[in-house]
């Protein structure tokens, strides 16, 4: 546990775990070809993963 204390492991693992609901929610390719509409539609895909975020997500208990 000390490693993953002074590596900021949680801090990463968190951020993955974000990443792979993304890409099963909304997919892993953008569909748009300029930049400007890219980012539009990730803005989009964001605000609708914190949605879902904010309306409930597993509660996860250490066992061990």
């Amino acid at each position: 546990m000390a490693w993953q204390k002074a590596t900021g492991y949680g801090q990463r693992s968190r951020g993955e775990a974000q990443v792979g609901r993304y890409k099963e929610a909304i997919g892993s390719k953008l569909r748009s070809r300029k930049m400007e509409t890219q980012t539009t539609e990730t803005r989009i895909a964001v605000n609708t993963l914190n949605r879902m975020n904010r309306l409930g997500r597993a509660a996860y208990v250490r066992v061990a």
